[in-house]
């Protein structure tokens, strides 16, 4: 990642979020909480996943992935921007840029892919339920889970590696809080014909191959659990993949919001406040969705503070 070889720009200044100073301070204050109850609700879903029994299901397999994912997203992109409030010039060095970037875009296209397979398991369980334990054996799920993280290795390395190709000049400052490819992009004096086409191949890609799958699932889902002729079955149906379609729903109207819009000045500000819904608000809501809507990890939490209280009973 040598930045002599291409660019004259060593480092990167990240604008950052807000230049106005009465902020800083709330913006910090607020975006630490924000990654404190990240960290923890992630690390949380993950732990009581492997310590629940019960909870060595697919589904939950999954969904610790998810969480996995989500604890990566924290780590990449908020510590940098939270320096951005409490100093005067956020510098980035080019290979530290790189490699923000190399594990942003491996965590959002892998969450996507993620994202898809959950759905592909809740259309299997519901519409496929005596085949379940069948086709989604820990074979075929963890072979799933490599296949995901594979599309995201694959991605960023492409989307990283024409990066590197770029060639920067004069102009360092970048318009956001974090390296992301737009806004370098916007920097770059030499041309990104390549960059752009290879961008838009795998943005194709990654979405329909994403995007047709869930609906594709849900449309059999919905076609399915119309078919139940109980209400309470129809509820109970419905209720298995209730949180999922919300993560899936904020996930993509925020990322829509963020990439789906004209590449002006204005634009670019209003994506930094898009971004921050995606990239740092969905990993926090994520596991609070899957744990207040849901029974079975409740369950498992409940279960596992009686049992911590009960050891600490014992000791006294």
């Amino acid at each position: 990642m040598a930045a002599g070889n291409h660019s004259t720009v060593t480092e990167f200044i990240l604008a950052g979020l807000t230049e106005t100073p009465e902020l800083q301070l709330p913006f910090f204050l607020f975006f630490l909480g924000v990654c404190v109850v990240t960290v923890l609700g992630n690390l949380s879903m993950i732990t009581l996943i492997r310590l629940s029994s019960h909870l060595h299901t697919p589904r939950y397999y999954f969904l610790s992935s998810l969480s996995f994912i989500d604890l990566c997203y924290s780590t990449v992109i908020t510590p940098k921007m939270l320096v951005s409030f409490v100093t005067e010039k956020n510098i980035i060095s080019y290979p530290e840029c790189m490699t923000q970037l190399y594990f942003f875009a491996f965590c959002i296209i892998s969450e996507c892919h993620m994202l898809a397979v959950m759905a592909y398991d809740r259309y299997v369980a519901i519409c496929k339920p005596l085949l379940y334990n069948v086709t989604m054996s820990y074979q075929v799920c963890s072979w799933l889970v490599v296949q995901v993280y594979m599309m995201g290795l694959i991605g960023a390395t492409a989307h990283t590696g024409c990066m590197l190709r770029a060639v920067f000049c004069k102009d360092k400052i970048v318009n956001h809080y974090f390296c992301d490819l737009f806004p370098l992009l916007e920097l770059s004096c030499s041309r990104t014909y390549i960059n752009e086409v290879v961008l838009l191949c795998f943005s194709i890609f990654n979405f329909l191959a994403t995007t047709l799958t869930i609906l594709g699932s849900y449309v059999s889902i919905i076609a399915s659990i119309l078919r139940i002729c109980s209400t309470e079955g129809r509820s109970k149906a419905f209720s298995t993949c209730s949180s999922h379609m919300l993560a899936v729903t904020i996930f993509y109207v925020s990322a829509a919001f963020v990439y789906l819009q004209p590449s002006n000045v204005s634009s670019m500000d209003q994506g930094k406040v898009s971004s921050v819904f995606s990239t740092i608000i969905v990993p926090m809501l994520n596991p609070l969705i899957y744990s207040l809507r849901n029974k079975d990890v409740k369950v498992a939490l409940n279960k596992m503070i009686e049992k911590r209280l009960s050891y600490i009973n014992e000791d006294f």
